[in-house]
């Protein structure tokens, strides 16, 4: 394995997705990160000229463009840095989002977890490193805003939010009986037999209740998450490698450590596998799956698309890229049972699935003392509060929240400095519960 500082980094930003990528790293390595002013994409001027100043220039080979503040360039720009596949949304025209856009939103205050003074909507944009954020209620877009280089017309790395895209895709072959969530994974995979995954059934992957040894610990260079993103990376091998060379020969390395169905335990290899399951039973790719099942069902605006490893492999645990407002209508899709644009998209079974929310006592051996009495179904993270609240969840501040209650949809696309979540649920958890309660009041 190649271990030194910068081959790490890169490696790192392959696995976007995973749940503490850089944080540790950042908070013991580097003073305080400038805001979000101060680290603002499109001030700093990265990528702009023909060619652009050396000191602007982000590059994927070396790493720099996951180094902040480039990296707030980069999540808007992955197709220009690494090999992509797409996700076309079809020929037929976009269906429009209605408007009916409140001013009223961004003085909405609320006080952050920890915290003894309170701060409001748009201050809130900033902390949290916003580069755009949609906000939905009764199908209507009520709130959108955008920073940086995001604008409208973009995409943007949705990270871990991923999961829960390519979860809800396996949810729904469970519903329609093309999937059994009983079913051991080596008998969607042989080659998976002799692996940590082989004895686990598609419910232990869907609810990642999997034991694995699998450390997702970035400051061990010995840790396994450094193999399967080598594995990953499309770049050349150096001449004296010897692991695996895609993500599906790196999932077959991976071995168990304790018992499967004990406890929740937040592993993106898992949606790797699920992936592999999918394209095994389908015969499509995830990338392929979402643009027939879901995108070009949805009217959406903009075509998606996924990174891939040096074969071609979507990553399914964390390379989708979207538009903003095709989020927003993914969301608004799940916050209708399953409808949007005048068709039933995927079972209204599936989404019933995913808000009655997986096993709390499992969930609470995962160590996420800011997510109390949460649990976790179908790579979806359930709330179980009493608007019955459940979302995806993405490194860097990345969201889909859906309040049924509310009938509030907001989607996020950040770059916060710090990939853990923890960095910004203080923040981001009472100001999206904060706007669902204005929101709730609200007259029809």
């Amino acid at each position: 394995m190649v271990r030194n500082d910068l081959s790490r980094r890169m490696m790192c930003a392959l696995l976007l997705c995973s749940i503490g990528c850089m944080s540790a790293a950042w908070a013991a390595d580097t003073p305080v990160p400038p805001d979000a002013l101060a680290s603002d994409p499109a001030k700093l001027g990265w990528m702009v000229g023909s060619p652009p100043p050396p000191d602007r220039i982000v590059r994927f080979e070396d790493g720099s463009y996951w180094n902040f503040p480039a990296l707030r360039w980069s999540v808007s720009n992955f197709r220009q840095l690494m090999p992509t596949v797409n996700t076309s949304r079809g020929l037929a025209a976009p269906v429009p989002l209605p408007r009916a856009l409140r001013t009223d939103i961004d003085a909405i205050r609320f006080t952050p977890i920890g915290a003894s003074k309170s701060m409001t909507w748009k201050e809130a944009l900033a902390a949290n490193y916003t580069d755009g954020i949609v906000v939905l209620h009764r199908g209507r877009i009520v709130y959108e805003h955008y920073s940086g280089v995001l604008k409208a017309d973009g995409q943007h790395g949705a990270m871990s939010v991923t999961k829960s895209v390519i979860g809800t895709l396996g949810a729904t072959l469970v519903s329609e009986g093309r999937l059994d969530a009983g079913k051991r994974v080596a008998e969607y995979i042989p080659e998976l037999a002799q692996s940590a995954f082989g004895n686990a059934t598609l419910r232990q992957i869907l609810d990642m209740t999997t034991a694995l040894k699998y450390s997702e610990d970035y400051a061990d260079p010995e840790a396994e998450v450094w193999a399967h993103a080598q594995a990953g990376n499309p770049l050349p091998k150096p001449k004296d490698y010897t692991g695996p060379r895609n993500y599906y020969e790196s999932l077959q390395r991976i071995q168990a450590q304790g018992q499967h169905g004990t406890a929740f335990a937040y592993k993106t290899v898992n949606t790797d596998v699920l992936g592999w399951i999918i394209a095994r039973v389908t015969g499509r790719s995830v990338a392929e799956l979402l643009s027939e099942r879901i995108w070009q069902r949805l009217g959406a605006e903009q075509d998606a698309y996924f990174t891939v490893d040096s074969i071609g492999t979507p990553f399914a645990g964390g390379g989708l890229n979207t538009g903003l407002r095709d989020l927003a209508r993914f969301g608004e899709m799940l916050r209708n049972n399953g409808k949007f644009n005048g068709q039933q998209i995927i079972p209204k079974a599936v989404v019933d699935d995913i808000r009655r929310g997986g096993d709390k006592e499992l969930f609470s051996k995962g160590g996420y003392p800011l997510l109390q009495g949460w649990s976790y179904r179908n790579m979806w993270w359930v709330t179980h509060d009493e608007d019955g609240a459940f979302m995806a969840r993405g490194v860097h501040g990345q969201r889909i929240h859906i309040d049924p209650k509310a009938e509030m949809v907001i989607v996020r696309y950040a770059s916060h400095p710090v990939a853990s979540n923890a960095a910004n649920d203080p923040t981001t958890l009472p100001a999206f519960n904060a706007l669902a309660q204005h929101l709730r009041n609200l007259p029809r």
